[in-house]
């Protein structure tokens, strides 16, 4: 039994290290899919030669995740097939086929499990909080969720309580002006307002989903307290411009 709980745990390990190391992807530039599949992939051993693998061997922070994970993933296959064989090796066949109904049972809970919305977004939370707070890492609070032709993305843009748009209504964001359509916003507790009105306060927690140029959405994630983003030709930061911010993070 000691084995088959051993086991269990660590498909939960792997299936919560590989959402924490897609959320790592996504805040350096990554969109959501591509940041996903890579984690995936680096964690099982699984090698693919793709656009998205040239983008992590080319930027340092990734590469390090990527060979940490490499390294996770190859112990914990060893250490799992070992607790598979300590499980099932010597068992009656009875007893065999009910460690057999539980370890199924188990596995499709944890796959469930990582299905859920508020469990994603808990652990995805408490992901950037720690990038923040113990890593020199820039976040994003910016998630590129369909590239669409050269320079145009669909995204969303998560309300945190560092950046300057809590409390403030979508007219600050003065999207329009800068070529971007606001698609929607996801409350926290859930509610979606699909094409909302620039009176639509916003809230922490709250997710806007945006369509526009890479550039110009970059430039929402650093606006001030005082509700004025910046322009969207320049980071405030490294004087770079956005666009090229987020294409050297690619």
């Amino acid at each position: 039994m000691i084995a088959l709980i051993s086991f269990l745990v660590l498909i939960a390990l792997f299936l919560t290290v590989a959402r924490v190391a897609t959320v790592v992807l996504e805040v350096t530039g990554m969109d959501r899919q591509a940041a996903e599949f890579q984690a995936r992939s680096a964690l099982m051993g699984v090698g693919f030669t793709t656009l998205e693998s040239e983008a992590i061997t080319n930027h340092p922070a990734r590469r390090r995740l990527v060979l940490w994970l490499m390294t996770f993933g190859n112990a914990g296959i060893i250490t799992g097939i070992g607790s598979f064989i300590i499980a099932f090796g010597d068992a009656p066949a009875l007893q065999t086929l009910l460690r057999s109904g539980e370890l199924l049972a188990g596995t499709v809970l944890l796959l469930v499990s990582v299905h859920i919305s508020a469990a994603n977004r808990l652990i995805a939370r408490a992901t950037r909080a720690g990038l923040r707070r113990f890593t020199s890492l820039e976040t994003s609070n910016l998630t590129i969720l369909l590239p669409r032709g050269d320079r145009w993305v669909v995204a969303e843009l998560r309300v945190e309580r560092y950046c300057g748009l809590v409390g403030r209504s979508l007219a600050h964001l003065d999207a329009a002006r800068h070529d971007i359509a606001v698609l929607g916003v996801r409350r926290r507790d859930g509610t979606y307002l699909g094409s909302p009105p620039q009176g639509t306060e916003l809230a922490i927690g709250d997710v806007v989903t945006l369509y526009g140029r890479i550039a110009q959405l970059n430039a929402l994630t650093h606006v001030r307290a005082s509700g004025a983003p910046v322009s969207g030709n320049e980071s405030p930061e490294t004087g770079e411009t956005a666009e090229e911010g987020v294409s050297s993070a690619r």
